[in-house]
């Protein structure tokens, strides 16, 4: 049975997520005003179809940077001397660009000059007679890479440093004497990491993976510079059209904020379940 909670009504007050309550209370107003005020509906309209973008390029650029980040992270932790001073250098130089600077950076320049490089590879192969090929390649057009998929990279090759601090973190938090009997079992060191330190290092960082992918979220927001079609995006088309600043950009903040109290609570859902595993 139960013991009463014997604390004074100012204690349970403390406790009592009233941050919860506010952020409820500005999301029905909101909702209200959209239902009610044509304004504010005409504009969740207009932004609505930017959610699915939205969130389609967060999920796939996330989960890239996941990959990247695994790659990195393992070469953050290598004993290797190339392997530790490339990933080194990788998150070094993306952690001191401005984002914004690097999604221009990454959509503008590297990839139309990955393009190019393509189209020049293209023409070699076929000068030298490897027809088939070369024409793909020298078949490669700038303007057939979207600026979703442009956006998507950016995010990715940005997020993959900060992923990649966070495997090194996880990996780290495991007990060297993890990886030692895993190799005096005769494990590879390949196969320790594998099967033994990932799954533990895995089960410490899903926290911060998942805050990671809640700050990705919002960062998407930043890819409206490309013309990409997303819900910021679609807000600024719609206050510059109208000139509705306010039904636009109380609605797009409002949208976002919903979206992000969403996650935290599956994030602090998944923390109570990791902590309530390890007790158990």
């Amino acid at each position: 049975m139960e013991k009463p909670d014997r604390r004074s009504f100012k204690e349970r007050s403390i406790d009592f997520p009233w941050w919860m309550v506010i952020i409820g209370l500005l999301i029905i107003v909101t909702l209200l005003l959209i239902i009610n005020t044509p304004t504010f509906n005409e504009a969740f309209i207009t932004m609505r179809v930017g959610i699915i973008t939205t969130i389609t390029i967060t999920l796939i650029a996330y989960g890239i940077s996941l990959l990247i980040g695994l790659i990195v992270g393992l070469g953050r932790v290598s004993s290797r001397v190339v392997a530790k001073n490339t990933a080194t250098f990788y998150i070094e130089v993306v952690r001191g660009i401005p984002m914004l600077v690097l999604i221009f950076f990454i959509a503008l320049v590297i990839i139309p000059g990955v393009i190019n490089f393509l189209g020049l590879m293209g023409e070699w192969f076929i000068g030298i007679g490897w027809v088939s090929v070369g024409e793909p390649l020298a078949g490669v057009n700038i303007r057939m890479v979207s600026m979703s998929f442009r956006a998507v990279i950016a995010l990715s090759i940005t997020y993959g440093a900060f992923s990649a601090e966070i495997f090194r973190a996880g990996i780290q938090s495991v007990h060297p004497g993890q990886m030692e009997a895993a190799r005096s079992q005769g494990m590879s060191y390949g196969q320790a990491m594998r099967n033994v330190i990932l799954p533990q290092a895995i089960r410490n960082m899903l926290p911060a993976i998942g805050n990671d992918f809640i700050s990705m979220l919002k960062d998407s927001s930043l890819v409206s510079v490309l013309a990409v079609r997303d819900v910021t995006h679609l807000a600024r088309l719609y206050a510059g059209g109208s000139f509705r600043f306010t039904e636009a950009y109380t609605t797009l903040a409002v949208l976002y904020l919903n979206m992000t109290v969403l996650l935290s609570l599956v994030v602090k859902y998944i923390e109570r379940r990791t902590s309530t595993n390890d007790e158990s």
